[in-house]
């Protein structure tokens, strides 16, 4: 990892449709946060920064995700979900990483 990307997200409390609707009206992304057997954690991430994050350093990008009233976590994107007409970020799910871990597939790379 040669950039250290960090994004300040905050936790989610209000779930479904029309939670989601008024947080991507907020300029938020739903996103959740699971992996290594821990219960899954309900984010927003600021959609202008992760959308930046994202064209620069592309999808597989290493996040480091100051959350706040927890401690800062290392998450790897697994999927994106895209408006396929209006093509805006809809929802994010990401994978909790540790340092020193490999990630899937046969390459060389930890995480």
């Amino acid at each position: 990892m040669s950039e250290e990307i960090k994004l300040v997200v905050q936790q989610r409390t209000e779930f479904g449709k029309g939670a989601a609707r008024r947080a991507r009206r907020a300029g938020k992304i739903p996103a959740v946060l699971y992996g290594h057997g821990t219960e899954p954690k309900h984010l927003s991430l600021p959609a202008i920064e992760f959308a930046r994050v994202i064209r620069e350093h592309g999808r597989n990008a290493v996040l480091t995700l100051d959350i706040e009233g927890d401690k800062p976590q290392l998450a790897l994107t697994k999927s994106i979900q895209v408006h396929p007409l209006k093509n805006y970020i809809e929802h994010v799910d990401l994978l909790l990483g540790q340092r020193g871990e490999r990630v899937g597939g046969k390459g060389p790379g930890p995480f």
